[in-house]
Parts: C-alpha cells; sequence; structure tokens
C-alpha cells in the first residue's frame, strides 16, 4: 500500500547562486498570481485589472516620467538603506528622515522665497540632507552609547517627525491663505526643483537617485570602508578580531541613510508637492525597505525594485479611477510581494525534495 509524496527542507551545503538572483522574480510573479486572484474575489476580471495595474499607468501620455517622478525617492532612500543592512545595522525610520529632511529643507525655501535659486536651492538641499542625518544620529547614539535597538528608536521617531510636521503646518507654517487647510504657502520659483523635461514633472531629484545608487555601489565595493560594512555585517566577530570600530561604522551608515532620506524628501516637497502638507509621502520611507530586499541588497538593484513599486503606487491610482477599487490595493501588493519575497528566499539556502517516507511495518 503506497504512502503519498511529502515534502522536504533540505540545508543545502552553500548558497544558491541561481536563486540569490531568481527569487526576487519568482516572488514577483508569485505576487502577480495572488494579486490577480484578490482581484478576482473583488469582482474585477483579473486580467484586466492586472492589465490596469501594471501596464496602463504606462501608456498615458506622461507615463513614463511620472513613473520615474515616483521611483526617485524609492531609490534614494533605499540606497542609503542598503549600506545599513549591508553592515546588519537596520534603520527603519526612514519615512522620519524623509519626513524631516522635507521640514528642514522646505523651512529655508519658506524663510528666503526671493533668494537667487542658485543659492536658495542648494542651501535647501543642504538642510534636507543634514537634517535626515540628524534625525538618525539619534537611534545611532542611543545604539553606541545604550546598546538600544535600532530597529524600535528609529521606527518611533518616525511618528515623532510625523506630529512634528502637523504642528507646524496647522500651526506657526500654515499657510494664511490657504482656507484653513493644514499646510504651508507654496514655494517659490526659485525654491522648487528644477526640471529636467518643460511640460512634466520630472526633476533633477531623478538624476540624484541615480547618483546615490552608483556612489553607494562604489562604497560598498571599491572602499576599505565599503569592506569594513560588509565585514561587519556578515561576520561581525571576525570583524572584531580584525580591529573593525563597530560604532564608527554605525555613525557612518546611519548618517549616510539618514541624509539620503532627507534629501528624498526635500525634492519630495520642492518637486512634485510644492509646499509643506500633512502628506508629503505616501509611505516611501517604509517602502523602500522592500525595494532594498528587492534589489538583492544591491544598490544597482534597488534601480529595478523602485521602478517596479513605483508602478505599483501608479497602477494603484488607475486601478481606483478605472475600476473603483479601493486604494489600499497598492499596500496589498506591497505586503504580498514581501511576504512573498521573504517565502521565496528560502530557496537560497535550502532546497524543496519530494520524498516517499518510508513504510512502517508492524
Amino acid at each position: 500500500m503506497g504512502l503519498g509524496v511529502q515534502l522536504k527542507i533540505v540545508a543545502r551545503g552553500e548558497k544558491s547562486r541561481f536563486w540569490a538572483y531568481g527569487s526576487p522574480v519568482l516572488a514577483v510573479l508569485a505576487t502577480l498570481l495572488v494579486t490577480g486572484v484578490i482581484f478576482a474575489v473583488l469582482g474585477r476580471n483579473p486580467f484586466v485589472a492586472l492589465f490596469t495595474f501594471f501596464v496602463q499607468p504606462l501608456l498615458n501620455d506622461d507615463g513614463i516620467p511620472e513613473l520615474l517622478l515616483k521611483a526617485s525617492p524609492l531609490i534614494t532612500i533605499a540606497a542609503g538603506l542598503v549600506l545599513c543592512y549591508r553592515a546588519n545595522i537596520w534603520n527603519i525610520g526612514a519615512e522620519g528622515q524623509l519626513t524631516l529632511g522635507a521640514i528642514a529643507g522646505g523651512g529655508v525655501g519658506l524663510a528666503f522665497p526671493n533668494a537667487p535659486a542658485g543659492i536658495l536651492f542648494p542651501a535647501m538641499m543642504i538642510a534636507g540632507v543634514a537634517s535626515g542625518a540628524l534625525w538618525a544620529a539619534i537611534p545611532a547614539w542611543l545604539r553606541t552609547q545604550f546598546n538600544a535597538n535600532e530597529i524600535l528608536t528609529s521606527l518611533m521617531l518616525t511618528y515623532v517627525a510625523q506630529l512634528f510636521l502637523l504642528y507646524l503646518i496647522t500651526g506657526p507654517w500654515r499657510d494664511p491663505q490657504g482656507l484653513g487647510f493644514p499646510q504651508s504657502a507654496e514655494f517659490s520659483d526659485s525654491a522648487t526643483a528644477p526640471l529636467l523635461i518643460v511640460g512634466t514633472r520630472l526633476h533633477i531629484g531623478v538624476l540624484f537617485a541615480v547618483l546615490a545608487a552608483v556612489a553607494v555601489q562604489l562604497i560598498l565595493t571599491r572602499t576599505v570602508l565599503g569592506f569594513q560594512l560588509r565585514v561587519v555585517g556578515f561576520a561581525p566577530r571576525a570583524a572584531r578580531f580584525a580591529g573593525f570600530r563597530e560604532n564608527r561604522l554605525v555613525w557612518i551608515a546611519m548618517l549616510t541613510s539618514g541624509g539620503l532620506a532627507g534629501l528624498a524628501g526635500l525634492f519630495e516637497v520642492a518637486g512634485p508637492v510644492g509646499q509643506l502638507t500633512a502628506d508629503i509621502s505616501p509611505g516611501y520611507g517604509f517602502t523602500a525597505i522592500i525595494v532594498a530586499f528587492l534589489g538583492r541588497l544591491n544598490p544597482l538593484g534597488a534601480i529595478l525594485g523602485g521602478l517596479l513599486l513605483a508602478l505599483s503606487f501608479l497602477g494603484g491610482d488607475e486601478a481606483q479611477i478605472d475600476l473603483g477599487l479601493p486604494n489600499a490595493v497598492t499596500g496589498i501588493f506591497q505586503g504580498v510581494l514581501l511576504f512573498m519575497l521573504l517565502g521565496a528566499d528560502l530557496l537560497v539556502s535550502y532546497r524543496v525534495k519530494l520524498v516517499r517516507p518510508a513504510a512502517v511495518h508492524p
């Protein structure tokens, strides 16, 4: 009497090179399948819904510029997160650092609206980077001085930053001409990000996103600092024996990550938003975590991950308008993608085998 075949998970002798890069592809395909099922459950034709979500946004007249615009903050933030995560430093508070960058950079623009653009906008960028780095310095200090978990401290500081923004735009920075809405005055032309293509919203933040990804890749692969960060993340005991100063690396990684998140926040308010509001970000800081892992903790891979997740934001808007689906479908897609990515990563270190259990005789 035959017994059924069972699945067994077996550890590999060494990590699979194929699945190291193939697991994100598998995760994306599985996410598309699950998302299609969700669309069907919601009463929509899954093929039409998937086309509307993933293809239709690219067919619009401004589809490609809007995709690049949405991807730029994700790539910028993810590049900094990759630097942290490769060193086993878990900055989860990029959303708060983005918010502080927007506040500080936007504050400079509001304070000096008539300053020359050649002076004002670089000053806004510096303020955005410095404030994002300063906000990231708090969990860095707490970890290096008190061994506090940076996951919790950086995450909690995100909500402090958002409440501080809300206080400013409903209080001292509230636009007197804003009809009571919680927002600042609109930025002057000098405080607006220069456009790359006239007639679109595409600004120089896209270039800085690519530069950030390339710079982090060079740091990780071509410098002693990058080598130390990778060793600390992969073999912390070996790093200590080698005399690497772990606290110094924590500070460098956190400040760099926070600075890039702050720069992304500045470009967001000085670009498509044009003023400080309560919803300057749809969660770019959190979504960038998925982008970093989808790119296999590789800054250049994060460019592809950023484009895919940016498409999910555009697709969510398209599905809401054309199909009457809730905008929460974007969050559902991103959550399923993260879940599938974590599951597919199992194949990097383990293989799944079909085994027939031995028969038990009395």
